[in-house]
């Protein structure tokens, strides 16, 4: 079993190569807010209390994301585990550590995906996602279908996030540099952070990855 972190600002490209790694090694990708949206429609106790603190519009806290994660963990079935989106603070980055020692797991790597701030502002404010499957699409580098249709899934459902201009962007950048950048230096400290161009072509940055992996 691998287990690997990917660490990135908004828009490096965390949830593509995430989306790979589960398509190609049958990883598991372990997205907060995929996770969250799970267990409200769940039913389950800790479902319960995810929807009832959503209801009153409060953050849900670190210990009930932890015990999703750790209900996620449980899967025997599984090649391995990709976190994205947290740990986002020390404090989370020292829970989950906990938390895998107390399963007798470990973390294989931490790949974080450096970037250009003002090359990622431009990339992103040209995006777009077929609401149906998440692929991406780029005005510039890798245009809608003529056809209206999303070539992987071939549905016509294509979304721009409201977030995604420059300003918004560039508000998330710093919210990244404030609470999350730290990692880069806790995990570089525990000799576990790997860097790579998170700029690169698609294809170039999951080759990195993989060499990665393949390495540990």
């Amino acid at each position: 079993m691998t287990n690997i972190i990917l660490l990135g600002p908004p828009g490096a490209g965390k949830g593509t190569q995430a989306r790979r790694l589960v398509e190609e090694r049958g990883m598991i990708q372990l997205s907060t807010g995929d996770m969250l949206r799970e267990a409200k429609a769940s039913g389950t106790e800790m479902g319960n209390r995810v929807a009832e603190v959503m209801a009153r519009g409060e953050l849900v806290t670190d210990d009930i994301v932890i015990g999703l994660i750790e209900e996620k963990l449980n899967d025997d079935h599984a090649a391995g585990f990709i976190f994205d989106g947290f740990p986002r603070t020390l404090v989370q980055a020292d829970a989950l550590g906990d938390l895998l020692q107390k399963l007798g797991e470990k973390l294989d790597a931490v790949i974080e995906m450096k970037v250009n701030d003002d090359v990622l502002v431009s990339r992103i404010t040209g995006r777009s996602t077929c609401g149906q499957c998440g692929e991406v699409y780029h005005d510039v580098t890798k245009p809608e279908p003529d056809d209206g249709k999303c070539s992987v899934c071939g549905a016509s459902d294509f979304k721009r996030r409201a977030d995604d201009n420059e300003d918004s962007l560039r508000q998330r950048l710093m919210e990244y540099y404030k609470k999350t950048s730290p990692l880069i230096g806790y995990y570089y400290a525990k000799g576990e952070l790997i860097s790579i161009n998170g700029l690169s072509e698609i294809d170039t940055v999951a080759a990195d990855i993989t060499k990665v992996l393949d390495k540990g």
